[in-house]
């Protein structure tokens, strides 16, 4: 089942000669989603004037649209690039106190990291950051975080998946429990949207949540959500002012000059036409158990003991360690990633976390089986001739 696309390839425009394993990073965008974001492009340069007079307008209702899909009122949910301009955003706008903590893992995406970082140096706060094991368990993770927060903690700053590691963290009890310490809770769910059937609700209430539609959801890149709740939300404004100052958020959001904001106005029709196509809950049924083959398929190629990746996996990605030595850190996983491209002719992720390489695994709508045993037929070959000399 898992090794026919449930609908034809022409629904998408990814070069043939390339086997695209890597979904988890840029997503796809469908052919007609392509279409609907030139034919926006075409009326905004036919009429500059009318197109920028009328777009405030058009982005609320697009937003409203994505708000519909996370199952969230339009009034909460504001669109930004993407979940790390959403971090940012979050970021700039609280007052963290003198002395104060914030939170994060050691799964925390880099960037986020960096400006969790930033933003605590600029407030004469400091980040402490939490060992949570590969293999831990929800209680495990969860556990973790009870006996971190304190009296000092002013953020938690949690993903929902994890980027490199392909975890699903327990955030709605993290959350419960950051709000019962008095800390607030920002969740970059970058991968969640789409993947999640209701990534939002999952978060448990969480301050801030911030998720991509470019990928699971294969909105034109540049596309992301910003979910805000409470009177906090008003603490929220543009990284770049614009016309859009006066209004309230998330109105303040929908106005901000001359950008090009044809992605926002498409990304509904990317939700429709999975939908259409292919169902929601039948896509992420069907990604979650093609991810799973996929495990399996690399893991018997590589000799890779998967009882060190167990624990909270994210349901459309997983992932299998590489030989020891291998994408040590992020400029070799970098170099790794290409020549596996080089030499097997598959598009793929390769992460590094804590000193230890990774085959991150992402499975979408076009993959099949056979995508992954192209991969795992040639991977071995290329890795043996990548690995240090003993």
């Amino acid at each position: 089942m898992t090794d026919q696309p449930l609908t034809d390839q022409p629904h998408w425009t990814l070069d043939p000669s390339v086997v695209h394993l890597n979904h988890g990073s840029f997503g796809a965008v469908p052919r007609t989603v392509q279409a609907a974001q030139r034919a926006l492009r075409e009326e905004m340069e036919a009429n500059p004037d009318t197109w920028f007079r009328e777009l405030p307008g058009r982005v609320g209702r697009a937003r409203a649209a994505v708000g519909r899909f996370l199952r969230v009122p339009a009034d909460r949910t504001a669109l930004v690039p993407n979940a790390s301009a959403g971090v940012s955003t979050v970021l700039a706008g609280l007052a963290l106190p003198r002395g104060g903590e914030v939170l994060l893992t050691d799964h925390a995406y880099g960037a986020v990291a960096m400006g969790a970082a930033r933003a605590a140096e600029r407030a004469g706060a400091r980040v402490r950051t939490l060992h949570i094991p590969l293999e831990a368990t929800a209680g495990e993770i969860v556990a973790v975080f009870d006996g971190a927060l304190s009296g000092a903690t002013a953020l938690v700053v949690v993903d929902q998946i994890t980027s490199a590691t392909a975890r699903l963290f327990p955030v709605a009890e993290i959350t419960r429990l950051a709000h019962a310490a008095g800390a607030r809770v920002l969740v970059d769910g970058a991968h969640a949207p789409g993947m999640l059937a209701d990534p939002v609700g999952l978060a448990g209430g969480a301050d801030f949540w911030v998720g991509n539609l470019h990928k699971w959801c294969c909105a034109p890149r540049g596309t992301a959500a910003l979910v805000a709740r409470g009177p906090e939300a008003q603490s929220l404004w543009p990284l770049t002012d614009s016309w859009g100052f006066p209004h309230p958020f998330p109105r303040r959001f929908d106005e901000q000059g001359t950008g090009d904001h044809t992605a926002w106005l498409a990304a509904p029709r990317s939700l429709e036409f999975i939908d259409e196509a292919y169902g929601w809950d039948a896509a992420r049924d069907r990604m979650t158990k093609l991810a799973e083959v996929a495990q399996g398929l690399l893991a018997d190629a590589l000799h890779a003991d998967l009882t060190a990746v167990g624990g909270s996996e994210a349901p459309a990605m997983r992932l299998v360690p590489l030989p020891a030595g291998l994408a040590t850190d992020h400029p070799t996983a970098q170099a790794l990633q290409r020549r596996i491209a080089a030499g097997t002719g598959c598009e793929t992720a390769i992460t590094s976390w804590n000193g230890r390489g990774f085959l991150r695994l992402s499975a979408h709508l076009y993959n099949t089986v056979t995508d992954y045993a192209h991969l795992a037929e040639r991977l071995p070959g290329v890795l043996t001739a990548a690995s240090p000399p003993r």
